[in-house]
């Protein structure tokens, strides 16, 4: 099945990945999380796009596990060196674990229709301690409202025929009611907003 992500994919490190606020973003979400997986850690890379985030950890000696439900971003990421499979989060339960950890960057988690079960899902993979990082697209972003863009007031939107959601913090903290929250950061003016969890 294509997805709106088949058609970004081949401008998607240009437009985003690569361009400075794209950078520096994944920067700072880099800083906040680098401490939380080890070398020889089994890590989940949940919508991995075209495999910046798997190419990090994995030079810092965590084996990654990356996955993305866009056929065109599996391709690109393979090219880099990725080890990626097409799988979408509804279809975590297709998965084993335990993992050791797992990260989803930049909103993925906003195209999913059920929260509270990609957490579950999320919860199953993940071993009793073991540390999970979600960055999501918040309902309230300063720096939308600033330049008068209100697409995210709504609790969702419909993108390229996608539906984008919003979820609150709230909503946040009661779908990952398995894990304990670590710290939060917002990112860029509320653009993005990083939630760091423990697995109890």
């Amino acid at each position: 099945m294509t997805t709106p992500f088949d058609q970004l994919a081949a401008q998607y490190d240009v437009s985003w990945t690569n361009s400075t606020n794209g950078r520096s973003q994944r920067n700072i979400v880099w800083s906040e999380i680098d401490n939380l997986f080890q070398p020889g850690q089994r890590v989940l890379d949940v919508g991995c796009g075209t495999g910046e985030d798997a190419l990090h950890f994995a030079a810092n000696g965590v084996h990654v596990d990356a996955i993305d439900a866009s056929t065109e971003m599996v391709r690109i990421a393979r090219e880099r060196g990725v080890p990626a499979r097409r799988l979408s989060i509804e279809d975590l339960s297709d998965l084993e674990g335990p993992y050791d950890g797992a990260l989803s960057n930049f909103g993925v988690l906003n195209c999913v229709d059920n929260l509270p079960a990609c957490a579950a899902e999320l919860a199953r993979l993940i071993r009793a301690g073991g540390k999970l990082a979600v960055c999501v697209m918040p309902r309230l972003c300063w720096s939308e409202i600033l330049r008068f863009e209100l697409r995210r007031v709504r609790p969702h939107v419909v993108w390229r025929g996608m539906p984008i959601r919003y979820p609150s913090a709230a909503e946040v903290f009661r779908a990952f009611s398995q894990f304990r929250l670590i710290r939060r950061r917002s990112i860029a003016m509320g653009d993005h907003r990083l939630y760091v969890f423990e697995r109890e």
